[in-house]
């Protein structure tokens, strides 16, 4: 199911006409028919935001396909996370909307001498499209958003493995309890950091119990390339081995 179709849905099961449904996303309805029909090839976050209000539906099921359609389905009366904003796929053909900015996007490559070690460096040609107001709401400036993806299942129950993450450039002092992105030996890590005594740090995985704490000294932690404080994920449902 594309997302027009879960759009569709949406408003097919919200027992809502058209008209209610433009009124209530404060959008012509003319607007409202050109998501149903897949004719409007991007749609604002505080559109979707919006519409997941409007029609009870989640706003990361209609965005990406993931997760229970609506919240009441997850069994849980506190979710682990709130989507906060949306992120696609950076296409040169399609032009930015007066909401959107282009992000860099980081990623592990292998260094040229083939010894197997890797670096953590800004793929020149790829580029990913962010919301202003996400990024607004999130206190972060343009110019200091970045993106990346997660590999592994150190962050699971929170952050997934393939997950996007966005990233604040400008926040790399270590605050208990955040979550930041950081080069390490030439492996891009996401992870819970702490400071201790004498500047040490503790490394935490929000699945601890298979990924143990971690401690670096001051003068380890210092090797270390901060990349930044992580201000927004996304969620990513694998599909089942056939």
């Amino acid at each position: 199911m594309n997302r027009n179709e879960r759009i569709a849905r949406a408003i097919q099961l919200s027992g809502k006409p058209k008209v209610e449904i433009a009124r209530l996303c404060e959008v012509a309805p003319s607007a409202v028919t050109q998501w149903v029909t897949g004719e409007s090839k991007t749609l604002k976050a505080e559109s979707v935001f919006a519409l997941a209000k409007a029609t009870g539906f989640r706003a990361e099921w209609l965005t990406f396909g993931t997760g229970p359609e609506r919240s009441t389905e997850t069994g849980h009366e506190h979710a682990q996370g709130e989507l906060i904003g949306l992120v696609s796929a950076w296409d040169a053909d399609t032009p930015l909307e007066d909401d959107e900015v282009e992000l860099p996007y980081y990623a592990e490559v292998e260094l040229a001498a083939g010894d197997g070690m890797n670096e953590v460096v800004e793929i020149a040609d790829r580029k990913l499209r962010f919301s202003r107001q996400t990024l607004k709401a999130a206190g972060v400036e343009p110019e200091c958003a970045a993106v990346a993806r997660v590999k592994g299942r150190s962050m699971e129950r929170l952050i997934l493995d393939g997950a996007a993450i966005g990233f604040d450039t400008s926040f790399t002092r270590v605050v208990d309890g955040e979550i930041y992105a950081f080069n390490q030996d030439g492996l891009l890590r996401v992870k819970y950091l702490y400071a201790l005594s004498g500047n040490a740090v503790r490394i935490r995985s929000e699945n601890h119990e298979e990924y143990p704490d971690e401690f670096l000294t001051a003068d380890q932690f210092r090797a270390v390339n901060m990349l930044g404080r992580v201000f927004w994920w996304s969620t990513v449902r694998r599909a089942p081995r056939r």
